[in-house]
């Protein structure tokens, strides 16, 4: 009886720490998903926040700068022209003003010349985060040598102004979408990157100062450069809004791997090497399509366009064009992840295509038909807006996804400075083509968008969804670059003690 009472206690007291056990799991899984609940509550806004933050560094400078300098042309030329008669006691000739006009426009391009060239110094010593707070000072120095030209009576001092703001917003240019990409994930590494687009439109500057600080450190930066792998991870969660980040930090790893056989790559490196050659041929490209489109003349000069097609309000128009720029700004940032980079691209420059010929349309006949000057409002407002729809968000983002870490500075830099290159051509030639040339002066730009066209539909790959090194591999470099796997065990032993 007594031995039988000892076999009946002990699936009793099993079963007794089973149900202690089970409610013990029960706690823990409980207390994960509060966790988890807290954490998405606190963090699913991080990725908005930190694209926020991070565009916006740009919006102030960057499309400020573009327009800025477009709707008071006429108080800025008579500005040159007073302060040449009191140096000078005398009249300043009209081919004097045009080039003093043309340097204060097309040296803001020089300075992006400059920084563009200067990213990979800050990104790799100072990371992602903090060379876009340190750059910010930039902007303040710009605007006290403009603010105070004129009471200087000073044109340089405008000059010297745009050309540090130039300087600051190539550096930008270079440090947001880099930064960007990288804390982006995949799936919406698109939309994402078109927000960036939307913040330089809408945004301001007191938004950089106090977003910019609540955006986090790119992981990418903090493991494959810092080797912390733990600061890596608290990001990933912050941006993912989940605890399980082990698929982003095995990627990581994976692209840690193959930089060991593939260190960081210099602008000479990159220009000399046969590997990288098809993919920045692409990138240069893209940055060309951009600026040759002829973007800037319209935004440079719209007000002079908008008067020459016999617009009687043309300011009006010109804030009508900014409105449009917006809107579509915000269509491509919903349309980006579906119709994919490629696509996106080729539908905004045969819509510019199409523009520039209207535009060209409207300016020949406006003598004879003044309701002309109507449609070269719709070409102008229709250009815009296919810009905005590929050209103007997709060649900054789509760089840095054709490249890994180890060229990536380095290609961003001289996509960069392609960039503001042409840009710097657009601002300085435009008025004396425009006088040789009127009214075709836009059929230069309809000529050079079909080629960019013809050139994006057979060289250049969609990057939808698809990882940094899958696309790097893509255009068939080394056995490293083209995906070679690595077992779990190897992966795992990258951590935070391994020398990456």
């Amino acid at each position: 009886m007594h031995r039988m009472t000892r076999h009946m206690r002990k699936p009793l007291v099993l079963k007794k720490k089973e149900r202690e056990t089970d409610r013990e799991k029960g706690r823990d899984r409980e207390r994960e998903r509060e966790t988890d609940r807290q954490t998405e509550g606190e963090t699913v806004n991080v990725p908005f926040v930190a694209e926020c933050g991070s565009s916006c560094d740009r919006l102030s400078t960057i499309w400020l700068q573009h327009g800025v300098i477009n709707a008071p042309q006429s108080v800025i030329e008579q500005f040159i022209n007073d302060t040449y008669r009191d140096r000078y006691t005398d009249e300043i000739t009209k081919g004097t003003l045009t080039t003093i006009y043309s340097v204060a426009v097309s040296i803001f391009s020089v300075g992006g010349i400059f920084g563009s060239f200067s990213v990979g110094l800050f990104v790799n010593r100072f990371g992602r985060r903090n060379s876009m707070l340190m750059v910010n000072v930039l902007s303040f120095i710009s605007a006290a040598l403009m603010g105070f030209s004129k009471l200087a009576k000073s044109w340089e001092m405008l000059i010297i102004g745009r050309f540090v703001v130039g300087l600051y917003s190539g550096l930008s240019t270079g440090f947001v979408p880099m930064y960007v990409g990288e804390v982006s994930p995949t799936a919406l590494r698109g939309a994402l990157g078109t927000l960036h687009q939307l913040g330089i439109v809408v945004g301001i500057l007191i938004a950089q100062c106090v977003l910019l600080p609540l955006c986090p450190e790119s992981p990418r930066f903090l493991l494959i450069n810092k080797n912390e792998e733990n600061k890596a991870k608290n990001v990933l969660k912050k941006l993912r809004g989940t605890s399980d980040v082990s698929t982003d930090i095995k990627e990581m790893k994976e692209e840690s791997r193959k930089m060991m056989s593939e260190p960081k790559v210099t602008i000479l490196e990159l220009l000399r090497s046969h590997r990288y050659r098809q993919p920045l041929v692409v990138a240069v490209v893209l940055q060309l399509s951009q600026q040759l489109s002829g973007i800037n003349a319209v935004f440079y000069y719209s007000t002079r366009i908008f008067e020459k097609a016999g617009v009687e309000q043309p300011i009006y128009a010109t804030i009508g064009a900014g409105v449009v720029n917006t809107a579509f700004t915000v269509v491509s940032l919903f349309v980006v992840e579906r119709a994919g980079r490629r696509s996106l691209h080729l539908i905004g420059l045969m819509g510019m295509a199409g523009a520039t010929v209207l535009m060209t349309i409207a300016l020949a006949l406006l003598e004879k038909l003044k309701w002309m000057s109507y449609l070269s409002i719709v070409a102008i407002f229709s250009y815009v807006a296919f810009f905005e729809i590929g050209p103007g968000p997709i060649p900054w983002f789509i760089v840095a996804e054709l490249f890994s870490q180890g060229p990536r500075p380095s290609a961003i830099a001289v996509a960069g400075f392609s960039n503001w290159t042409a840009n710097f051509i657009v601002g300085m030639c435009f008025q004396y083509i425009e006088e040789l040339t009127y009214p075709y002066v836009f059929i230069i730009f309809t000529v050079l968008l079909l080629f960019f066209f013809i050139f994006t539909y057979f060289k250049v790959p969609e990057t939808k969804g698809r990882t940094f090194d899958d696309i790097a591999a893509g255009f068939g470099g080394s056995s490293v670059t083209r995906g070679e796997k690595f077992s779990p065990e190897e992966l795992n032993s990258l951590g935070a003690d391994s020398q990456l």
